[in-house]
């Protein structure tokens, strides 16, 4: 049943979050079918659909922390959690949005709930989002929030959180009716904004939320229609959309805005307090991730192409390489073997970014990609690329962690294909992949899984220690058994120098028996200061 009472409370929030999500999962066709702004690709209901259900899970999860305990969720902690999980799921543009209006929402829920707080949490979350956007566009969602938080705003001091609701959602739904005549590409469509209409459903959903009823009016009367093909509504837009969660700073995250802004267009980063979603079109997929391994970490890189009709092909035929980072000589072999410049990484010595202009200079292509495979290589890795940018270049840096993602990076490798292409597909199999590796610990420490003492073996997930085992295989078998437990497809196994192949025996059948589906694959050649490499795609 709906709440009824006239109150955000945690109740509230998770009733608002299911009934979105229902109200999404209705209209999510209708929504896709009239999104041609800013990209007409079809799929704005879908990622809203998705960035609701990301928010709707995180809120669940806390209600199910308290199952078991005394004392029930309070608002702040559901509110928190909404604009959390939107935030690490959101997708594509207007989900994007989507967050960081949930997100500013929060900021004011969290210290309260009744309709005063509902009446400033609806106008911080207006303006938080067109902060968010580089360049922000009248006739789009920032302009049905905008226009909801001012409904909400002139309701009486006296009014309640169900009246507050109705109003943001009138003003938000006369709002997208003005759209076709704010916004060319709608107008000539014959639709309202996507995103717009994706805000009213959601609105909708609060009103029910906190009053028990859904709303007599429905969204702005425009028939879907057929999307416009691409070139009728974006023709030389950018070929991709680049989305990723960056850890960064406030700082290095203004001079990445900066960066992005001038590498292509449809800018949107939010979040705060170390945690952002990055969105941007592009034509060069590689460098907007590449501007994000300056920044900070990203992780969860998701690229997608347009389609092929918007890709700006090379003239003439190119030449490709691709200069791998390896930690030892076995891996050396196994990516000479696979066609690529290697560099090899001594322990206690990490390559210059000397040595990787050099091997990019040896490589003797007019495009390259770059595979650090070391979380701490970023910065020399990026130093290389820019240097041999300048010398004519054209390189691609892919934020490979480890040396299982670059193999990863590999395997996917194709140089026939488009450069952009390429990249895109070497990413994806690069972020696709978890990667762990056994290390002994040296001294007495506290680490993330408890206190390790000299000789422990340690089993670092992601690289963070998960694991404290007294000797190697148990402790692989756990390593794997946490990674495994969010799914794979495939095992990789590294194994060191002076390590039997009975391990790799006994770990293969412990994926066996255990994994239905899960292949493994073992190599030899790693570091010798880690045991064991694991790489889970």
């Amino acid at each position: 049943m709906p709440q009824t009472a006239d109150d955000m409370d945690a109740v509230a929030v998770r009733t608002w979050c299911s009934l979105a999500l229902e109200a999404l999962g209705r209209e999510r066709e209708a929504i896709d079918a009239i999104n041609v702004y800013p990209v007409a690709d079809g799929d704005t209901g879908t990622n809203l659909y998705l960035t609701v259900e990301s928010a709707t899970q995180a809120v669940e999860a806390v209600f199910a922390a308290h199952e078991t305990g005394t004392t029930a969720p309070v608002a702040a902690d559901a509110v928190r959690a909404m604009a959390h999980g939107a935030l690490i799921g959101a997708r594509g543009n207007s989900g994007t949005i989507l967050a960081q209006l949930l997100r500013g929402m929060a900021g004011v829920l969290a210290d309260g709930h009744d309709a005063d707080h509902l009446r400033r949490a609806l106008t911080r979350a207006a303006a938080a989002a067109r902060q968010a956007v580089a360049h922000p566009v009248e006739g789009t969602v920032l302009t049905v929030a905008t226009a909801a938080a001012e409904s909400a705003g002139r309701t009486a001091d006296d009014a309640g959180t169900a009246a507050v609701a109705q109003a943001a959602y009138e003003g938000a739904r006369t709002a997208l009716e003005a759209t076709p005549g704010q916004l060319a590409v709608l107008g000539r469509a014959g639709v309202v904004d996507a995103g717009g209409r994706g805000l009213v459903t959601v609105l909708g959903a609060l009103v029910e939320a906190v009053s028990g009823r859904a709303p007599e009016h429905t969204y702005a009367a425009v028939p879907a229609t057929v999307v416009p093909a691409p070139q009728d509504c974006a023709e030389g837009g950018p070929a991709f959309e680049v989305i990723y969660l960056l850890e960064a700073t406030d700082g290095a995250v203004d001079r990445l805005r900066t960066r992005l802004d001038g590498l292509g267009d449809s800018l949107v980063v939010v979040g705060g307090d170390g945690l952002w979603n990055v969105h941007v079109h592009v034509d060069d997929a590689g460098a907007a991730v590449e501007a994000g391994v300056e920044a900070g970490r990203p992780y969860r890189i998701r690229i997608t192409h347009f389609g092929a009709d918007r890709v700006h092909p090379p003239t003439e035929p190119v030449q490709r390489a691709v200069v791998v980072v390896v930690p030892g000589d076995g891996l050396r072999g196994l990516c000479k073997e696979a066609g690529a410049t290697t560099v090899l990484a001594r322990p206690g010595e990490p390559p210059a970014s000397g040595e990787l202009v050099d091997a990019i200079r040896r490589a003797h292509a007019r495009e390259v990609v770059l595979l650090p495979n070391d979380a701490e290589l970023r910065h020399t890795a990026a130093a290389a690329a820019e240097q041999a940018r300048a010398e004519g270049v054209r390189v691609a840096l892919i934020p490979t962690r480890a040396a299982v993602q670059g193999i990863a990076a590999l395997a996917v490798h194709e140089p026939d294909r488009s450069f952009d292409e390429d990249v895109v597909a070497m990413t994806a199999a690069a972020g696709a992949t978890r990667y762990a590796e056994l290390a002994v610990a040296e001294r007495q420490s506290w680490t993330m899984a408890g206190i390790c003492q000299a000789g422990d073996i340690l089993g670092l997930i992601d690289g963070d220690v998960a694991v404290i085992g007294e000797d190697v295989p148990e402790t692989a078998r756990n390593v794997l058994d946490r990674m495994l437990a969010a799914g794979g497809e495939l095992v990789t196994l590294v194994l060191g120098d002076d390590v039997p192949d009975t391990l790799a025996d006994e770990l293969e059948e412990h994926v066996r028996e255990g994994y239905l589906a899960v292949d493994t694959v073992v190599y030899r050649g790693g570091p010798p200061c880690a045991p064991l490499l694991i790489g889970v795609e």
